[in-house]
């Protein structure tokens, strides 16, 4: 039997995380200093569509590509520009964000609503199609 579930671990990601409105990532959305992460699953975005300019970065190889001392690191995580992380409602990315927070990554935040509340604004996107 676990002792804590989604909710708690999302609730206690929220105290330590930087959250931003849906507003506050269209604004910022396009600016060179700041990074769009999207964590959902690729089938979610063949789906759903992406946020342009987003980066894909599946949530099981999120730390992964954020450590340098990985196999798998990715550069763009080495930046130093500010990370916005995104899912689809919110949630996943909450822990996402609370796991770089935890690895040191920074300045880091999540979007309130994921791309669900980032469609809802109008924000742009653009279909992503099967490879």
């Amino acid at each position: 039997m676990i002792t804590k579930g989604i909710k708690e671990l999302c609730a206690e990601a929220e105290q330590v995380i930087e959250t931003w409105t849906v507003e506050q990532a269209l604004e910022q959305h396009g600016k060179e200093d700041v990074v769009f992460v999207d964590i959902r699953d690729i089938r979610e975005l063949w789906r759903e569509g992406a946020v342009p300019g987003a980066i894909h970065a599946p949530r099981g190889m999120l730390e992964f590509w954020v450590d340098p001392e990985s196999p798998y690191a990715r550069e763009v995580f080495q930046s130093g520009k500010r990370f916005v992380f995104f899912c689809a409602a919110g949630m996943r990315s909450a822990l996402a964000t609370r796991a770089v927070h935890d690895m040191g990554l920074a300045p880091v935040c999540h979007i309130e609503g994921g791309f669900a509340a980032w469609k809802a604004a109008e924000g742009q996107i653009e279909p992503v199609e099967k490879k």
